[in-house]
């Protein structure tokens, strides 16, 4: 191997693999705005995850998908902002129900949708937004 040449060859390399993750880059950002989900007062909440055990003591993921409906402007600018404190909070809410949920059990959507709307509400500081719930998936 000559190390001339590979080191003459580095530079090309780096600069068509920076271009190649800003074209990735702006694809993924295309695809956010081509994305309108929900309508004018809709922020969606990306894909929360908490560990399960399933049955025979094997390991499993509790998927949560969601989103905040918020009519109210001002409140809304105020959610799309808190975007990653509602993530986290709900994160730590959906960790800490699927730690202790047995086994094989179903998860309880009531239950999860009434602790993720007061998460949402302590975080934007006053009710007005509604918490909506997706889907929850047990894999």
């Amino acid at each position: 191997m000559n190390r001339r040449r590979l080191i003459a060859q580095m530079p090309l390399a780096l600069a068509t693999g920076a271009i190649a993750t800003v074209a990735a880059a702006s694809e993924g950002h295309a695809a956010e705005e081509r994305r309108t989900g929900g309508g004018e007062t809709f922020v969606l909440v990306p894909t929360t995850a908490g560990t399960v055990m399933n049955n025979g003591g094997r390991r499993g993921v509790l998927s949560l998908q969601s989103g905040i409906d918020v009519p109210d402007s001002a409140l809304k600018e105020r959610a799309t902002a808190s975007v990653p404190r509602l993530r986290a909070a709900f994160a730590q809410v959906i960790q800490t129900y699927a730690a202790n949920l047995s086994a094989g059990a179903l998860p309880d959507a009531d239950y999860l949708a009434r602790e993720l709307q007061r998460q949402t509400d302590l975080i934007l500081g006053r009710p007005g937004a509604r918490f909506l719930l997706g889907s929850i998936i047990v894999t």
